[in-house]
């Protein structure tokens, strides 16, 4: 580690429901996605359903002069959707694929052949190791009759071991995408608790967005507003988590989410809300990061919440 002034650090994550002939819209908004993240002039920029490689391809010529590295994870039959763009050099990427990810025979849902995963891009940023983590879980569709739970549980579950086995010697550790979960779920403290992540609206110092950082809401013109109602007509799924170390602290010094239509546009970016976090690293003896104890992840912590 050489770096002693303090570093900062911003990230993008969005589902982009890139279903080519299937979204509406979908060449168009991968256009404005593309000037969105030129005009942002962002450090790392974590996409979830670029599902076509030539749309990975288009962005990652539209983008090349500002974030000159990039990576698109290839997963299952179509791919993992996973897109990574950098201002920073990627050293290694890595890809893990969930072991259990919907049933092929529910062709109509589609994330059996999507293979759901995570990746993994490593960045050494004045001598930081940042691990920085994209993924997507399974959709939820119906939360009454959810028989997918197991899977986003099983896909969660999976997802903190990986992050926790890959990410020891992390300086930093950032995780961003689509959990399809709701911040109390039962996946989402699983994650949280045995990693020791924090969630950025949480721990955010400033925030700027939809109310109570929703990131699907019913102003969307995507949006499937009927599944909204119970929810007041918004829910946040869509998550920028992070942790320091012992030797780093990271403050999340704001958090930042898109509204839905925007002024003087046909249609907005996706049917997710975008998600911009900018951070702070300061060197520290003391950092904000967690060991297994410190951070409950002992074996007590499951029994627990699963009682909660």
């Amino acid at each position: 580690m050489t770096t002693s002034a303090p570093i900062r650090f911003r990230v993008f994550s969005l589902n982009c429901w890139g279903i080519r002939y299937l979204s509406k819209n979908c060449k168009e908004r991968f256009v404005r996605i593309g000037d969105l993240l030129n005009q942002e002039q962002l450090d790392i920029a974590l996409l979830q359903e670029v599902w076509c490689e030539k749309d990975f391809l288009f962005l990652k010529k539209k983008l090349s002069s500002i974030y000159p590295y990039s990576h698109y994870f290839k997963s299952g039959f179509i791919g993992s959707g996973l897109a990574v763009f950098s201002r920073h050099q990627i050293h290694d990427a890595f890809l893990y694929r969930y072991s259990l990810n919907g049933y092929p025979y529910m062709a109509q849902h589609g994330d059996w052949f999507g293979g759901k995963a995570v990746g993994k891009v490593l960045l050494n940023i004045n001598g930081l190791k940042i691990h920085v983590f994209v993924t997507h879980l399974h959709a939820e569709y119906c939360r009454e009759k959810d028989s997918y739970l197991p899977h986003r549980v099983v896909q969660a579950w999976e997802l903190q071991q990986f992050i926790r086995h890959t990410s020891a010697a992390a300086d930093v550790v950032i995780l961003g995408g689509d959990l399809n979960m709701h911040p109390d779920d039962l996946g989402t403290r699983l994650l949280r608790n045995y990693t020791g992540l924090q969630d950025g609206f949480n721990e955010a110092v400033n925030f700027d967005g939809c109310e109570e950082g929703h990131t699907h809401i019913s102003e969307n013109p995507f949006t499937n507003t009927d599944n909204l109602v119970p929810f007041g007509g918004g829910i946040r799924i869509d998550y920028i988590l992070f942790k320091g170390s012992g030797e780093v602290d990271v403050s999340c010094e704001s958090l930042s989410t898109t509204k839905g239509p925007l002024p003087g546009h046909p249609f907005p970016y996706s049917d997710h809300e975008a998600l911009t976090a900018e951070f702070l690293f300061t060197l520290t003896t003391k950092g904000n990061g967690c060991s297994e104890r410190q951070s409950g992840c002992g074996s007590g912590i499951c029994a627990s919440m699963l009682g909660s």
